[in-house]
């Protein structure tokens, strides 16, 4: 196999794989092996009849098909790995030439890792989150854990009220017509929940058990079924049961109960500690978020859009993968939704680019600071990995090939590269501006004489999201031939 690359514009290459005559010659008679048992001629036996025999009956490029896609798929990753060209995309893929008794050449068409003109990384102003639990914090937290060990009670001698489970039948009807899908029957469903469309459950506060009653609701513009969108619709209810929710009372004994503690007071510390662990590993995200989104803004680099296809097709798959683990297909998911994938492709474009500049930059920050990953790092990394497994080291080292350990330790490079960026930024403009504000108003009020402190300004918190993940997919089988320009 030999591979010669052709440079493109806008960080794009083609390269030429050229296979030979022998490696031809051998794919076609392994997709004979394959393919031999489901064909029978006429004075054979099933899967008996001579690759020749075949060939004439059915043409010569019967097997050229499975042969090529079988060359592609081994050949094609062999190619990138020659050529030493940084491919960051899935390849289109061009037959050229594909006939017995020659060379077999195939071309693949792909993005390139594009250049990145780095701006300011170093002391990029980001404002600073603080880190303050209060008691009410560790109020609602507990307050969580004691309605995860409620317990609930019937209730029969009073109303709906809000956060009740009630037992509840419904039908709704739009213009006087039920619609599909609106009518259900012992439906289980907690008041203030959200489970229902704006304004279903706050009407039922009030509901007796066994009385029907109205429930009057619009349909939100954006809502999955087209034919309800934006449509007023009346639901006729019945309650037919109520349960309340009866807490745990708060004490040493519950506090033992849900804990390792024996006392509350110990109990309220831990939950306390855990609540400033949470929010300082927040904070820590939130700068890393506003820091890189300053530097890819002080950069500059121009994405090939086959790099940008290529990651949202992967963003796509990746919700595929997490809808199976929820018991939920791909294509019941786009018949409940409405939506289609080549909809969502474009939705996820937006968090496509984001991923990829975010990657790119903290990779040229790498390189630029000479930030690597060592051994020894690179060991702890695996030993975390393992543990979380729960199997051996050297059973984790054997499952993983040398280009699942070298991504990985790209990744941690690039995790470092955004520690070093936290580690470097200054407090926000914003803060500072705020802070002279205070002490302006602070002066004012003492030259007033007013008695009363000044007030502290808010800083505004920075809420940027940063994915930096990237990925390459295998190529896509075909034999379409180039047509022949004339």
């Amino acid at each position: 196999m030999s591979v010669t690359v052709e440079k493109l514009e806008k960080s794009m290459a083609k390269l030429k794989i050229e296979v030979s005559a022998e490696q031809l010659e051998k794919a076609i008679q392994k997709a004979y092996e394959k393919n031999k048992n489901k064909i029978q001629l006429p004075g054979f036996r099933k899967g008996k009849a001579p690759r020749k025999m075949i060939e004439q009956m059915y043409g010569k490029g019967v097997f050229y098909e499975d042969a090529a896609n079988e060359l592609i798929e081994t050949e094609y990753p062999k190619a990138v790995e020659e050529c030493g060209e940084n491919v960051v995309s899935s390849p289109k893929i061009d037959v050229e030439q594909l006939e017995a008794g020659k060379d077999f050449i195939f071309t693949a068409e792909v993005a390139l890792k594009p250049p990145v003109k780095l701006g300011k990384y170093k002391g990029v102003e980001v404002e600073k989150m603080d880190i303050d639990v209060t008691d009410a914090d560790v109020d609602a937290e507990i307050d969580k854990q004691r309605n995860t060990n409620a317990r609930t009670v019937d209730v029969t001698d009073r109303a709906v009220q809000n956060n009740d489970i009630v037992t509840l039948d419904f039908e709704g009807f739009v213009d006087g017509v039920a619609f599909p899908g609106g009518k259900g029957t012992d439906y289980p469903l907690t008041i203030g929940s959200g489970a229902f469309i704006p304004g279903f459950e706050e009407q039922l506060v009030g509901f007796e058990i066994g009385k029907e009653g109205d429930v009057n609701v619009k349909f939100p513009e954006e809502y999955q079924a087209a034919e309800l969108a934006g449509k007023d619709a009346t639901f006729k209810c019945t309650v037919k049961a109520i349960k309340a929710k009866e807490l745990p009372e708060l004490n040493d004994e519950f506090a033992s109960d849900v804990s390792e503690f024996d006392t509350l007071a110990e109990y309220k510390e831990d939950v306390k500690k855990k609540l400033v662990e949470k929010k300082t590993n927040e904070e820590k995200a939130k700068r890393e978020d506003a820091v890189v989104k300053a530097v890819i803004e002080d950069s500059d680099m121009e994405l090939p859009e086959a790099m940008v296809e290529t990651q949202q097709r992967q963003i796509v798959n990746d919700f595929a993968q997490r809808l199976q683990m929820q018991g939920m297909n791909m294509d019941q998911y786009l018949q409940y939704t409405g939506n289609t994938v080549d909809k969502m492709l474009e939705q996820v474009k937006p968090q496509a680019i984001e991923r990829i500049k975010s990657r790119l930059v903290l990779e040229a920050v790498a390189e630029k600071e000479n930030i690597t990953v060592s051994d020894e790092e690179f060991e702890k990394e695996l030993e975390k990995m393992a543990e979380q497994y729960r199997m051996e080291l050297s059973k984790l080292k054997e499952l993983m090939s040398d280009a699942e350990k070298k991504i990985m330790k790209s990744d941690l490079a690039v995790q470092k590269a955004a520690d070093f960026l936290v580690e470097n930024v200054k407090e926000g403009a914003a803060k500072k501006a705020a802070k002279k504000t205070t002490t302006k108003k602070a002066a004012e009020k003492a030259d007033d004489k007013e008695e009363k402190p000044a007030k502290k300004t808010a800083a505004k918190k920075t809420t940027a999201k940063k994915d930096a993940a990237d990925g390459e997919e295998k190529p896509k089988k075909t034999t379409r031939k180039k047509k022949t320009e004339e």
